[in-house]
């Protein structure tokens, strides 16, 4: 690999997968540019203690490849993007992304199933702690790009407005947690990472 070249990596949400729409579209996109090799969609583990270590040796292959890389994370993996970007100093294009307020145990916890696997997903009180342990209280601004929906029946995006006050920001009114606009702002991201 070319030690400059500048990479995206793809942090789905929770109980979601690289097979995931926005995941789809995105390296349909990049493909479609000649840019197919840029992109990195792992699989993100659960439970979060295991996705952190995960990613990190994921980032850490990349950035000790001489990489330039760039996170883009939507819900979940928009927090895990955000704990990343400020612990390795990148940038990240955030997607409906949790932030800390959203974590609460009374909404959270039970047995989820990944639309995708199937796997069953149990999401405990120690899950919600480690995430709230990991939490960027003081996002650095000029790192970010936020996409937001104002239709987002999962999580209030005024929440993540807030949070990431200052950042470069897009809020779209409707939508979805999905953000149906996703295809729409893929050039952006791309604009954003340098590609």
């Amino acid at each position: 690999m070319d030690g400059t070249l500048k990479r995206i990596l793809y942090l789905h949400g929770f109980a979601s997968s690289p097979r995931s729409w926005k995941a789809v579209a995105l390296r349909e996109a990049m493909a479609a540019r000649g840019l197919a090799d840029r992109l990195d969609t792992p699989a993100i583990p659960w439970p979060p203690d295991a996705a952190v270590a995960a990613l990190e040796t994921c980032v850490a292959a990349r950035l000790e490849a001489g990489a330039t890389l760039t996170l883009a994370g939507s819900s979940l993996g928009g927090y895990y993007a955000s704990w990343l970007a400020e612990r390795h100093d990148l940038r990240a294009a955030l997607i409906n992304p949790a932030v800390a307020a959203h974590l609460t145990p009374e909404r959270h916890l039970g047995v989820w199933q990944n639309q995708y696997t199937d796997e069953a997903l149990r999401v405990k009180a120690a899950h919600i702690d480690f995430l709230r342990g990991i939490a960027v209280e003081t996002p650095t601004p000029e790192r970010y790009l936020l996409l937001l929906e104002t239709g987002d029946e999962v999580l209030d995006c005024r929440l993540a407005q807030a949070h990431y006050a200052g950042a470069c920001q897009q809020v779209c009114a409707g939508g979805n947690h999905s953000f149906t606009r996703f295809a729409e702002f893929i050039p952006q991201i791309l604009e954003f990472a340098g590609l």
